[in-house]
């Protein structure tokens, strides 16, 4: 469902990993946000798993809201998950391991609940939540928040004016998402949208904002060289017909979603490829 180079994106966050929090103003909003959501639902979890933690922002959260829960977390980029290891939750850190969402280092059914909050816009949705679904147990529950088609609107918008290359990746349609929980075997999906708009004073505010948050370009067919000046003059006077009172507008359409495993419902397939398995107990 995407084209996106697993290699260009751990090599992102990985270099962004020190600036990260100091920028990562939308992603602390849209974690407290699915944090939130948790006071609607009755649950009581036995293992959590916070996938593509980043930083660790919500493992503290997660701990204080789930005090007899096994909270565990993993991210694909190695500096990431050691930034979220130095995040002490009460007396001790929680668990966080360097994992490939597609292939997570767990046994089936181990986990009662995922927690992913603006990782999987970087992941084949398809096949996250199939191996999601995998390592959930029965009522277990997935909840989520990603980037819809609408963001980043006005830097797509301004690139196209000056080239045909991707600058901008294509972001999941929240039905889109929908048929792929489905497909995965989860019940009863609920998503919903919410849309957030950052400003800045230039393009090259905005653009180093993305840069800090490790949302470089990722795309296969990206553009390999730097951009040049004229092209980059090109881009800026395209973007200024989005000024508004003096603030170039940045764009969000972020996804909220839900889902749960029906009890006695096994995955839709359990396959037995190698894998480093990590048990739970001694996470």
């Amino acid at each position: 469902m995407n084209d996106l180079s697993p290699g260009a994106i751990r090599h992102s966050f990985d270099r962004a990993a020190r600036h990260y929090d100091e920028s990562a103003v939308l992603q602390r909003a849209v974690a407290d946000e699915l944090l939130n959501r948790f006071q609607w639902l009755r649950i009581k979890p036995a293992t959590l798993l916070d996938v593509g933690t980043g930083t660790g922002y919500a493992l503290p959260h997660l701990r204080r809201r789930f005090r007899n829960t096994r909270v565990l977390a993993c991210d694909i980029a190695w500096a990431m998950a050691r930034a979220a290891r130095s995040r002490r939750v009460l007396w001790r850190p929680s668990p966080v391991w360097v994992a490939d969402a597609h292939d997570l280092p767990l046994r089936a059914q181990t986990i009662d609940c995922i927690y992913s909050s603006l990782a999987l816009q970087w992941m084949d949705a398809p096949r996250a939540f199939a191996e999601f679904r995998r390592v959930l147990r029965g009522e277990g529950l997935l909840t989520f928040a990603t980037f819809g088609p609408d963001t980043l609107r006005e830097l797509r918008a301004a690139w196209a004016e000056v080239d045909d290359r991707p600058h901008v990746h294509n972001f999941v349609d929240m039905h889109d998402l929908g048929d792929a929980l489905i497909n995965a075997g989860f019940a009863d999906p609920v998503l919903d949208i919410e849309r957030y708009t950052l400003t800045y004073e230039s393009a090259g505010a905005a653009l180093r904002d993305l840069k800090h948050i490790g949302a470089h370009n990722a795309a296969a067919a990206r553009f390999p060289g730097l951009t040049g000046k004229g092209r980059y003059r090109r881009f800026e006077q395209a973007y200024e017909k989005f000024r508004q009172s003096g603030r170039l507008p940045v764009t969000y359409e972020v996804v909220y979603g839900q889902a749960w495993v029906l009890a006695g419902v096994p995955p839709p397939s359990l396959s037995s490829t190698d894998r480093l398995v990590i048990p739970i107990r001694s996470a």
